[in-house]
């Protein structure tokens, strides 16, 4: 309908524009004027498509540009930063430390399975260094607990930053950094939950020990005391030949 109107409006046009006839008559093809107003139609369609083509082609662009724009923002070294001071508390233990071949030679030493060759003067050094060990194992355990209770008011700050970024992120990259972050900060967590979970069954294991160690000490200590020999035996004494 409305391309009828507008050929009926081009052709009014048309024939509105012709000079007026004075002395001859102008012959005039509907037909071809017709045909003319809707080549130009077609034409100014045509070009309306290619213009629409041409911007949903900009906005493709520039939705694109959005999408691989990156994030501004990184937590990672923040996260390291954290995980180190944990790992250097771990390191700085004192007395029966991580390392493997250091807990076997300690464990021979002053954890011994019977105490049938160790002197008195030896057994005291011992209590005394089992003693020590089980208070650097606890020690530990709370430097630890209060360097992840000081962590945990960080990671609640890059949590909400993170939070915040991915909400108002431009496009998809900047989404997924703000999510790979946010899964870096969860295995950040995980991992100070294991080191300190560590440190505390260190500590239990080294109260442990100490006890065991002290049981069998104290079993040492009564059978020395007791002796070996033959014990006595209460016998009826006579007196004044009674």
């Amino acid at each position: 309908m409305k391309k009828h109107l507008v050929i009926a409006v081009i052709a009014a046009a048309l024939f509105g524009s012709l000079p007026a006839a004075r002395a001859q008559w102008v012959v005039v093809d509907p037909t071809n004027l017709v045909q003319n107003a809707l080549t130009a139609i077609r034409a100014l369609e045509q070009i309306n498509n290619q213009i629409q083509q041409l911007q949903n082609e900009a906005q493709m662009l520039i939705n694109q540009a959005r999408n691989l724009e990156r994030l501004d923002y990184n937590t990672l070294n923040r996260l390291r930063s954290a995980l180190a001071t944990t790992e250097r508390l771990i390191a700085q233990a004192e007395g029966m430390t991580y390392r493997i071949e250091h807990i076997d030679r300690e464990l021979a030493r002053l954890y011994p399975h019977e105490y049938s060759t160790v002197t008195g003067g030896q057994m005291a050094q011992q209590a005394r260094e089992r003693e020590d060990h089980a208070l650097d194992g606890l020690h530990t355990a709370m430097r630890m607990q209060g360097q992840v209770a000081r962590n945990l008011s960080e990671d609640e700050s890059v949590l909400s930053d993170l939070v915040g970024r991915s909400q108002s992120a431009n496009g998809a990259l900047q989404a997924m950094q703000a999510t790979n972050q946010l899964l870096a900060l969860q295995a950040k967590q995980s991992i100070q939950a294991q080191q300190l979970q560590l440190t505390q069954d260190r500590a239990a294991a080294l109260e442990l020990a100490r006890q065991a160690a002290a049981t069998e000490r104290g079993r040492e200590v009564t059978r020395r005391f007791l002796g070996e020999g033959t014990t006595y035996t209460p016998h009826p004494v006579h007196f004044f030949g009674n």
